[in-house]
């Protein structure tokens, strides 16, 4: 399994969120969560996914998208 870890700031959220949305639905993962943070807004989610192929590309996309960074992991 693995963990795909997605941020982004307030205004790349407010921005893209819907490209991020169309982005995830492509992908068959898991949400784990979803965290805006308090003062800057920031965003962090986390995604869990079964193969390693699919991690990596829904990774790539999210670093298509301005101003999101993604990464991903073993669990």
């Amino acid at each position: 399994m693995w963990r795909v870890i997605i941020n982004c700031s307030a205004e790349s959220w407010d921005t893209h969120s819907k490209d991020f949305k169309a982005i995830a639905a492509k992908y068959p993962g898991t949400p784990l969560s979803s965290k805006k943070m308090k003062g800057d807004g920031q965003r962090i989610m986390e995604y869990q996914l079964e193969n390693v192929n699919d991690a990596e590309e829904f990774m790539e996309e999210c670093l298509t998208i301005d101003g999101f960074t993604a990464t991903f992991e073993s669990l």
